[in-house]
This record gives C-alpha cells, structure tokens and sequence, in this order.
C-alpha cells in the first residue's frame, strides 16, 4: 500500500525531535503554576534586578491576590479584570490571581491614556483594574469621567518599588527613577502591599479549559480597539507548543523584554516558562547595554524579541564584552529581520533568527521557522495542530503556489470571537474544506516547501508611477548600508512620479554629522531597482515605536502626508 502524501510540504522540514502535533492537558493555566510550584518549589521562577522570586512564593503571593480579588473586590467566575502595568513581577502575580479567581485577564498597553482607558472599561464592562502607581490617577480620572454605572468599583495599585531588593548587588543595573519613584494613590485604592499582607484565601478553583482565560485587545485599522476572547486551551496550546519547538525546558533561562500585555511577549516570557520551569529574566524597559550584561550573567538561554532590539543591540558599543554564548533560541516577529543584521548574527555569534507570525486573534504564532533551517524574511510555517491556506479575498479559493493571496488559518490557538460583536465575528471567520478558518486580513504567498511569506501590509505600498513599491524590501536593501541603523520607508508626493520614495533614517553613530542624505541616495541607485531607491532621505535621532516596539510607520506616513498637504499650492 502507498503511503499516503503529507498535507503540507513543509513536514519534511520539521525540526528535528519534535513531534508534528501536540495534545493539550484539560486543565487551566492556573494549574501549570502549581504544578511548577510543586516540581521547582525553591527554583528562581523570575529574576528582577537582583530579586528572585521562587516557584513557590509566586504561587503563594498570586493566591493571596485572588484571594483580595474574590473577598474584597467581589470578583466572580468570567469577569474581566484590567491589568494596566509595565513589565514587572506583579504583572505576572496579578495575571495568574485573576485566573486563579476564575476571572478573564484584560490586558492593557500602559502607553494608552485617560480616553483610551475609558473603552477598556466600558468595552470589556470591567468592574476591577489592577495598575502601577504612575498610571494610577490616570486611570481614576478616566473613571470618574464616566457615567456612575459603568464605573470600575475598585482599584489595586502597586508601586514598582514593591518588587524591588533593599539594594543591588550589580548597582550599574540599578533601575532608574522611574521604577523607583513612590506616586501618589486615588483616593479609595487599595495598595498591592495591603492586599499581599491580608492573605486572604481564595475559594476553589473551577475555571477549566474551555472557560474564557485571557481578553487581549487589538486595534485593527479602523474604529476601536476589540477584545479577542481567548480560553485556557487556546492560550495553552502557544504556551506549551513555543516551548517544544524553541526546545525551552526547565534548565532554560528566558529574557523576557517583550511588553507581557502583548501575546508575544506573554507567552514566550511568561505563560510558558511558567508551564516549563523556566526561569525568566525580566527587564521592563528595552535596554540594549543592560540586556548584555543579562544574558552574559544569567547565561540567557532564549531570547524572543523584535527585529528592531537586535539592530540596536548589535549597535552597542560594547557588544564584544558581552557573552553571549549561552543563547541557543533567539527569533521574532512582528516584523521581517533584514537579511544583512540575520547574516552578522549568523557569522558572528552563529546564531540563526527565527522569525515567526501572530496575531492577538491566534494569542501568537500560527507560523514559525524550523530552528534549524529557517528562511529570511519568512514567515514560517504552520506550527503544531495548524493548518493554514493563501485563498483569493474575492473568490474564496485556494489561489496556486506563490501566488499571493489572503492568509487564512485554523487551529486550537485560534480565539473564539470579538467581544461583543457578533458582526466582526462573523466576519473573521470563514468555512474552508469543511473547517473554520480565522481571515488574518493579511495578504501572502506559499512556496514549493511550504514555507509562508508575507506580502506587507497592502496600505503600506507606495505607487510611483505606475510600478509597485513594497517599503519592507526597500527597508531589507537599506539595512545594508554600513552606515544605517535603522530605516523607514514611506511615501512622499512627487510633481512627476505621483508618489516617490522616502526614507527615515536612524543613522549609526560614527557616520552622524559625516554622511550626507545624498550619499544615501547614491548609494541606493546602486543596489537597487530605478522605481524603487529612495529619492528623498530624512535623517532622525529616533523612528517612533510602539509599547511592543514596531516601528510605526503609520505616524511618519500621516506627518508626511499632513506636510505635503500644507506645501500643496492652492488650486
């Protein structure tokens, strides 16, 4: 008998001992940490400025939490609860006290402000909020700004200093002021200290894996923010699935720099080392020489990030005092790493970046690289238990190989809808050879091995006169240049072309005040296409990033526009 073919080319790829699916546990997040607890009770479950808080005292302090959360603030099995801090130790309690109360954790990006609050509020109708210190008044204004009965009625603020040591044992990486400032609580908030030292004892714990475990938001490109309703399996099924292919275990040490509010940095810095053992090394705030002497000290094993903290990284002028052979896994997403910085990490530190691709919808990835034969800007492919498509958005079939079409994915991580939309639901999703489908809204290609590649984002392309510029390829070329740190392309009104070429560049410190936008442009006619190298270039101290770090080239097209628009002479 002729054994059958498989599915998908890419299996003939699959990283080597690892299995092609995974079964998931039936229980629920929360259960992962007392299993740790129990297994790794003394082990270093987070490391934070030379504090180390074990297995066991996490369990512990995240109990007490729940404990506050069921007892004081009423909270009851699926209510939301509003987690609105930077990375910190007590994200990751108050994150595991609100699953252990049978709650929903409501993450949200401490970037955002008073109006922004407001619709996580009245949005995911959340009575609680657990925040930091120096977001706390403005979280209470944003409350006291909506009417009585959609209020929070309660308000758990912890001041960063809480998690901090009495002194540092490495003082050049003491915090700054930031972490260390005591803020001012609203009138009526609870302290975190307050609410640890009541130990109140929490009620069982019945949440299972199909109840609704996390609510991350996401923006979209128009209207408000929507809540992507997750349960404890398909948040299980990243948390675990991450760990197998990265080959993370409990003898691994993770780098968490990734904000924990977004899916990325949740999982890969915090829900899987916790279900593995890992210990996690937290740093709340991108920094590229204090993250050296991390991985150098701490013999960082993994380190999941974005393309843009590793052209900073190896930007740093100490770079060659950092050890960094203790790093097996180092990859990402959320943008495509240009090839020239994934040749120097290669040649350098032999290291292969492993790029990857998620959403919030799919609580991170649905695609990754194989560890050991990744391809460059690539998406990946379909990791354990997915399976994904390229159809036509007009016609809904399956369009050929490399051809570019819509991604569509199916798989347990999946969410299961938008909160409170049953229209945006219906449409994220679609029936496809007898399956439900999730319509990523992203438009891409397959190849002959099953590897997926994202075509950028549609709204990004740039007409000049008539030919198709894609800004991510031009970006790639211009990482090349030896004297680029880092680089934006947008387009800029032309009177000939229509539209023209432009690039923000960051450039490296040794060519500043030396290299001339003109020399850029040169050098760009010379390594690439006619109707693609920039015809104009803008030299900046810094390009504009998001909480998780993108590049946001969104903002630097708008100001483009707006400028353009005003030099427009009148008709």
């Amino acid at each position: 008998m002729q054994t059958p073919q498989p599915a998908r080319p890419h299996f003939q790829f699959w990283p080597k001992r690892a299995p092609t699916k995974i079964v998931l546990p039936e229980t629920s997040l929360w259960y992962n940490l007392v299993v740790s607890a129990h297994r790794y009770a003394d082990k270093a479950a987070i490391r934070y400025f030379g504090n180390a808080i074990t297995f066991r005292a996490l369990e512990a302090q995240a109990s007490a939490m729940a404990g506050w959360l069921q007892q004081k603030a009423g909270v009851k099995k699926g209510d939301r609860v509003l987690l609105y801090m930077q990375n910190c130790p007590q994200f990751i309690i108050a994150y595991y006290a609100i699953l252990r109360a049978d709650a929903v954790v409501v993450p949200v990006n401490p970037m955002n402000r008073t109006e922004e609050f407001k619709h996580y509020i009245t949005d995911a109708q959340a009575s609680v909020a657990i925040c930091s210190a120096d977001l706390a008044m403005g979280a209470e204004q944003a409350n006291n700004e909506l009417p009585p009965e959609q209020r929070l009625q309660h308000l758990l603020v912890t001041q960063y200093s809480d998690a901090l040591p009495a002194s540092y044992e490495n003082p050049e990486d003491a915090p700054g002021a930031w972490l260390t400032t005591q803020h001012p609580l609203p009138a009526g908030a609870t302290p975190w200290a307050d609410a640890l030292a009541a130990q109140l004892v929490p009620g069982p714990h019945t949440a299972g894996p199909d109840d609704m475990a996390v609510m991350p938001y996401t923006s979209g490109t128009t209207g408000f923010p929507k809540g992507c309703i997750h349960t404890h399996r398909s948040v299980m099924h990243n948390a675990i699935g991450g760990g197998i292919w990265s080959g993370s275990g409990a003898e691994s040490t993770i780098l968490a720099v990734l904000p924990l509010f977004h899916v990325t940095g949740m999982q890969y810095g915090m829900n899987g080392p916790i279900y593995s053992g890992a210990t996690v090394v937290m740093l709340p705030r991108w920094d590229r020489e204090v993250a050296g002497r991390l991985i150098s000290r701490f013999q960082i094993t993994h380190w999941t990030n974005i393309p843009t903290m590793v052209i900073d990284f190896l930007g740093s002028p100490n770079l060659d005092q950092f050890d960094l052979s203790s790093l097996r896994y180092i990859g990402g997403g959320g943008a495509a790493m240009p090839q020239a910085v994934a040749q120097r990490l290669k040649q350098q530190f032999g290291l292969n970046y492993v790029e990857g691709y998620g959403l919030s919808e799919t609580m991170a990835p649905t695609h990754s690289n194989p560890v050991d034969r990744p391809k460059l800007q690539c998406l990946g492919v379909p990791t354990f238990n997915t399976d994904a498509r390229v159809i036509d958005p007009v016609t809904l079939k399956e369009v050929a190989l490399n051809e570019t079409g819509e991604i569509i994915v199916c798989g347990p991580q999946v969410f299961k809808g938008y909160w409170g939309k049953p229209d945006a639901t219906r449409d994220a999703f679609i029936e496809f050879d007898g399956k439900t489908y999730f319509r990523t809204g992203d438009l891409g290609r397959m190849d002959e091995e099953g590897y997926y590649f994202i075509t950028d984002r549609l709204k990004r392309m740039i007409n000049a006169s008539g030919f198709k510029v894609w800004p991510a390829e031009v970006e790639n070329l211009l990482y090349k240049h030896p004297d680029v740190q880092e680089a934006c392309i947008i387009g800029t009104r032309d009177a000939y072309r229509g539209e023209t070429v432009k690039a923000v560049v960051v450039l490296k410190t040794h060519a500043k005040g030396k290299t001339t936008p003109e020399e850029i442009i040169e050098w760009a006619k010379e390594n690439m296409a006619a109707y693609k190298y920039p015809r104009v270039v803008e030299f900046v101290d810094a390009l504009p990033k998001s909480g998780t770090g993108k590049v946001m080239w969104r903002a630097l097209q708008e100001s483009e526009n707006a400028r353009s628009a005003e030099s427009k002479p009148a008709a």
